[in-house]
């Protein structure tokens, strides 16, 4: 579904973020992306969505080249691929249902097919009845189920995670670990960028490992190993 071959991102004036990395990722997977801050897991995720451009190598998205991705097909692949993020990018001063409703408007959905997949999504993330609350008035916890559902809501085909627990207390966080199990069951592919070990090896799953840029370890399943 997703493949990297040799790809290396470098950032001004000459910091390598991404150092010939290798992998595939097939349909359904569950992949934890494992390192220490500044590994290269965020701008992976990134590459991914095509909001950076490697320096070297090439990236597959259903065997289409990422070169060959242009103009309002960019968009058309990130539709396909939604991302969560640590500090949530909600609309605080807007309810829940409109955190979601508005970028599925922006999409021109009907008001039917809006009506449904919010409450589709809330119900999936166990917040339906607080669709009506402000999102400033929410738990961390439940801004990231929001997010999620937020996610959700256009239907992906992948869903990336970049530390969607790093804000969160332990209950919390082993809530929105469920919610991605359930939606990864559901038959989306989830890719995890966390450092959080306990999450790591609780969840026993595909764990590629990062270091300065480098895959180091890929295991499946794998556990946390870095000290």
């Amino acid at each position: 579904m997703i493949v990297f071959k040799n790809v290396t991102k470098i950032y001004e004036p000459n910091i390598i973020a991404v150092n010939k990395a290798s992998f595939e990722i097939t349909s359904g997977e569950f992949v934890l992306l494992v390192g220490r801050s500044g590994a290269g897991k965020t701008t992976i995720l990134k590459l991914i969505r095509k909001e950076e451009e490697p320096n070297e190598g090439f990236i597959l998205y259903k065997n289409l080249d990422y070169k060959r991705i242009r103009g309002g097909a960019i968009q058309k692949l990130r539709k396909k691929i939604a991302i969560v993020f640590q500090d949530f990018k909600l609309l605080l001063d807007r309810t829940v249902y409109d955190n979601i409703k508005i970028p599925l408007e922006i999409l021109g959905y009907s008001n039917k097919e809006i009506k449904r997949r919010v409450e589709e999504v809330l119900r999936m993330v166990d917040l339906w009845n607080h669709a009506p609350i402000l999102a400033k008035y929410l738990s961390g916890g439940e801004k990231q189920k929001t997010a999620i559902a937020r996610a959700l809501a256009i239907s992906p085909e992948i869903l990336l995670a970049d530390e969607p627990t790093g804000n969160l207390d332990p209950i919390s966080a082993r809530e929105i670990v469920e919610i991605l199990k359930r939606i990864n069951e559901e038959g989306i592919t989830i890719i995890l960028a966390t450092h959080h070990k306990e999450i790591v090896n609780y969840l026993n799953k595909r764990v590629i490992t990062l270091q300065n840029g480098k895959i180091i370890k890929d295991e499946n399943p794998g556990k946390y190993t870095l000290i």
